[in-house]
């Protein structure tokens, strides 16, 4: 991936196995973006951009929102990423959605947006209010800005009680940080819209809960995609054992504790933008 001043390196890669670990991920975030967007007004009949595309999962969500009388273009840098998007969305039979290969700040601008949105996107960029600023420009007067981002501290707070689960969501977060992304984006997203020039967004918090194989493989899947990473950055791997049976280590401690675990805190931001708003 190149790198400009709105676009910092991107930890998890393009992968084949990254790919399907983003499918299966966004099979199971996809009712908390849902939810998010139907809050924030994304709806029939809108044209949505949506940024950070990868292999076209929230473009899709957004395509069912809007609707055949609606539209969605998404937006990706990195080309592997888009073929995949567009198979996907052409085996899904969704003829209301488009990617583009683009920089987020270089979108070509045309027909005004009803709504820009995100996923886990604003965290990997150095200068997330100029970006916002940017993309505001292509909305209509009162279209939307919607973003869904993280916060990693209560996930580490709750994490803390499972000494493997914790050592190895540890390993996660501090190679994400050393990489240059923001851990905490969820939260910062309040000043950065207003940063942007956007309304003070309002604002909402949840945090997947589970324990089934499915849920917990989360963290393994993360840890092989950043694996590069961490044993570039000298992270401590060696309390996590073998990495092969970390899946089944792990599901082995949750199980024993007859409890859940959570994922990190998904904070939602959207605002619109002002009405006067050339």
């Amino acid at each position: 991936m190149t790198t400009t001043k709105t676009t910092s390196h991107y930890a998890l890669g393009s992968t084949d196995a990254e790919q399907e670990r983003l499918i299966r991920q966004a099979a199971l975030l996809a009712p908390f973006t849902e939810r998010f967007f139907r809050g924030a007004g994304i709806g029939t009949g809108q044209r949505v951009l949506d940024i950070g595309s990868g292999v076209g999962d929230v473009a899709m969500l957004a395509a069912t929102l809007v609707g055949p009388s609606g539209e969605v273009v998404g937006v990706e840098r990195d080309e592997r990423s888009i073929d995949r998007a567009r198979t996907r969305v052409a085996l899904a039979g969704l003829h209301n959605v488009t990617f583009t290969q683009s920089d987020v700040s270089q979108i070509a601008s045309g027909k005004p947006f009803d709504a820009v949105v995100g996923r886990f996107i604003l965290m990997f960029l150095p200068d997330p209010p100029t970006v916002l600023r940017s993309l505001s420009q292509l909305l209509r007067p009162s279209g939307v800005v919607a973003f869904h981002e993280l916060s990693w501290a209560p996930f580490l707070l709750l994490a803390a009680r499972l000494p493997l689960w914790s050592a190895a969501t540890s390993v996660i977060h501090e190679t994400f940080r050393r990489s240059g992304a923001n851990t905490e984006m969820g939260f910062a997203l309040y000043q950065i819209f207003q940063q942007a020039g956007l309304p003070a967004p309002a604002m909402t918090l949840e945090m997947p809960l589970g324990n089934d194989p499915e849920f917990i493989r989360w963290v393994p899947d993360v840890l092989g995609s950043l694996l590069p990473l961490a044993q570039r950055f000298d992270l401590p791997l060696r309390p996590l054992g073998d990495l092969n049976t970390l899946p089944q280590r792990i599901q082995a401690e949750v199980s024993a504790s007859n409890s859940v675990v959570t994922w990190m805190a998904l904070v939602g931001a959207w605002s619109r933008k002002s009405a006067t708003h050339a």
